[in-house]
C-alpha cells in the first residue's frame, strides 16, 4: 500500500511539473474549515480525527509536512474529493451572501438611508476584491519557471503563512466560531420573533424556546449528509419569501413614501447598518476550499464578479422597495411590517421553516471547531475524542452539544433583538474575516509583487475595516444595551 501511495505521489509531482495550474490536480489536503470531509478523515483516522505535530490539524500544503504527511493528506482529502462547475461553486456562494438576513436590510435603510444603500454596493465590491486577493494568497510564482502553483489550501492556512502555526488557526478558529454560534443564535431569535408576531398567544422568549427544542436533535449529527438534504426545502422558502415581500410591495407602489429616505446619517444607528451589511457578505472562510474545488479555477474571478454584483443589485433594490413602502415603520424584520394577516403567516412560517433548517449547518460547524480543538485525545488535548472507533459520538459528547444548544438559546432569550446583534456580529467578526484580514495577508504574502496602487488599496480597506468594526462594535453595543433597557 505503502509503494503504491508512493507511485501515486510521485506521478503528481511530475505531472504537476508538466501540466497547468487549472488542469485536475489535486493532492493537497483540505483544512479544518472544509467540515464536509470530516466523516471522510474520520473513516481514514479509525473515528477520531488526528491533528498534525505543531498544534495545527494539517500542515501548509507543498513542502512542509514532508512526504509522510502530504499522503496522509492525500488520502483524506481525496476521499470525497468531487470537482464543482463555476455555476455550482456561484451557487454556494450565492447562498451564502443572498440568505435570509435579507429581512433585516430594509430595517438599515431606516437609520442610514441613501447611504445604507450605497454601502451595499461599496460593501458587494470590497468583498469581492478582497475574496479574489484572499485566493491570491493561495498561490506562489517558481521564480525558475514562472508557473503559478498552488501551495497553501485554506484561510487557515494563509494565516499560518503571516502569524505563524501557533496562533494562526487559535485566531481564525476563535472568529469563526463566534460567527457560527451568533448566527444559530440569530436563527432562534428570528423564529422568536416571527411566530410571537404572527401568533401573539405566547411571549417571543417562549416561542424561541419552543423553537429550540426542533433543533436539539442537531447534537446527534456526525456528518453533514443529512444536513445537505435540507437545502432545497431552504431554497424553496427563500424564493418564496423574496416573491411575497417583493410582490407585496410593488402592489403599492403609487403609495412608495419616496421622501422618507433619510439623506443625513444618524451617528447613533448608521455603524449598526454597516454591521448588517457587512455580515450579509461574509463568505470568505469558505472560498479557499470552494476554489479549490473548483473543475476551472481561471473562472473564479468571474464567479465571483457575477455573484457579488447581482447579491449587491438585488439587495438594495429589496431593501430600498421594502422601505418605500413602510419608510418610518419598517421594522428589524421587514416581515413583521405585512398588514394582511395570510401574508403574514405565509412567510413567517417559511422563515421559521428556512431558520430551523439553516440551524444545523453553523451548528455542526461550530461543534466541530470546538472537537478540533479540545477532544482530540492525547498527546495533542488533554480531553479524548467525541467519537468511538465505529464513528459513533459518546454520550458525554451529545450531551456538550445539547449544552452547546441550549447556550445558543439562553443568549437568544437574553437578547432578543434581531438586527442589533446581526450589526454587532458583522461589526466584529465580519469586518476582520471580510475586510481586515485578506488585506493583511495580501501585503504580507505579496507585498514585493504588489505596485503601489495596490498596496495602497490594500491599506485603505484596512483602515475603512478597522473603523467599521470599533465604530460598529461600540454603536451596536449601546444600542443592545438602550433596548435592553427600555424593555425592563
Amino acid at each position: 500500500m505503502l509503494r503504491r501511495v508512493n507511485g501515486v505521489f510521485n506521478r503528481a509531482i511530475e505531472s504537476l511539473q508538466h501540466r497547468p495550474e487549472d488542469e485536475k490536480v489535486h493532492f493537497a489536503h483540505h483544512d479544518e474549515t472544509e467540515l464536509t470531509h470530516v466523516s471522510a478523515e474520520r473513516a481514514v483516522n479509525g473515528g477520531a480525527v488526528t491533528a498534525q505535530p505543531g498544534g495545527a490539524a494539517h500542515g501548509n500544503g507543498i513542502g512542509r509536512g514532508g512526504v509522510g504527511t502530504l499522503q496522509k493528506q492525500m488520502s483524506s482529502a481525496n476521499l470525497n474529493r468531487k470537482e464543482i462547475s463555476a455555476w455550482d461553486a456561484g451557487w454556494n456562494v450565492t447562498n451564502a451572501i443572498q440568505g435570509m438576513f435579507l429581512v433585516a436590510l430594509p430595517y438599515g435603510v431606516l437609520h442610514g438611508g441613501y447611504w445604507t444603500l450605497l454601502s451595499l454596493i461599496i460593501a458587494a465590491v470590497i468583498t469581492c476584491y478582497t475574496g479574489m486577493i484572499l485566493v491570491e494568497c493561495l498561490y506562489e510564482t517558481n521564480p525558475i519557471t514562472g508557473e503559478r502553483m498552488r501551495v497553501r489550501e485554506t484561510y487557515v492556512s494563509i494565516a499560518r503563512e503571516v502569524w505563524g502555526a501557533r496562533f494562526a488557526s487559535r485566531i481564525v478558529h476563535t472568529a469563526q466560531f463566534i460567527e457560527l454560534i451568533m448566527t444559530c443564535i440569530l436563527y432562534l431569535v428570528l423564529c422568536g420573533d416571527m411566530l410571537s408576531n404572527t401568533f401573539p398567544v405566547m411571549s417571543e422568549s417562549a416561542w424561541t424556546t419552543l423553537s429550540c427544542f426542533f433543533v436539539i436533535p442537531c447534537a446527534f449529527l456526525r456528518d453533514l449528509k443529512a444536513v445537505s438534504r435540507l437545502s432545497f426545502g431552504n431554497t424553496i422558502a427563500h424564493v418564496v419569501v423574496n416573491i411575497v415581500v417583493v410582490g407585496f410591495c410593488v402592489s403599492f407602489l403609487p403609495e412608495w413614501q419616496w421622501s422618507k429616505t433619510p439623506v443625513l446619517i444618524n451617528i447613533h444607528h448608521f455603524p449598526v447598518s454597516v454591521g448588517i451589511v457587512v455580515f450579509s457578505y461574509t463568505s470568505h472562510i469558505f472560498l479557499p476550499s470552494l476554489e479549490g474545488s473548483m473543475k476551472n479555477r481561471a473562472t473564479f474571478p468571474k464567479m465571483l464578479y457575477w455573484t457579488h454584483g447581482l447579491a449587491g443589485l438585488f439587495k438594495t433594490l429589496f431593501a430600498y422597495v421594502c422601505f418605500l413602502t413602510f419608510a418610518d415603520k419598517t421594522e428589524e424584520v421587514i416581515t413583521d411590517n405585512l398588514p394582511t394577516q395570510g401574508f403574514k403567516t405565509l412567510v413567517s412560517l417559511c422563515l421559521v421553516a428556512k431558520a430551523l433548517l439553516s440551524y444545523p449547518l453553523p451548528f455542526f460547524a461550530a461543534s466541530e471547531l470546538l472537537e478540533r480543538a479540545f477532544f482530540q485525545g492525547r498527546p495533542d488535548t488533554v480531553w479524548p475524542p467525541c467519537y468511538a472507533f465505529d464513528g459513533m459520538l459518546h454520550t458525554w459528547a451529545v450531551i456538550l452539544r445539547i449544552l452547546l444548544c441550549l447556550f445558543s438559546l439562553v443568549l437568544a432569550v437574553i437578547i432578543p433583538h434581531f438586527a442589533l446583534l446581526m450589526g454587532l456580529i458583522g461589526s466584529f467578526t465580519g469586518t476582520m474575516l471580510s475586510f481586515v484580514w485578506p488585506c493583511w495577508f495580501h501585503l504580507k504574502i505579496k507585498w514585493h509583487e504588489l505596485r503601489w496602487y495596490m498596496r495602497a488599496l490594500d491599506i485603505a480597506v484596512i483602515c475603512c475595516g478597522f473603523l467599521c468594526c470599533s465604530v460598529g462594535i461600540i454603536f451596536s453595543t449601546s444600542s443592545l444595551i438602550e433596548a435592553y433597557h427600555e424593555e425592563s
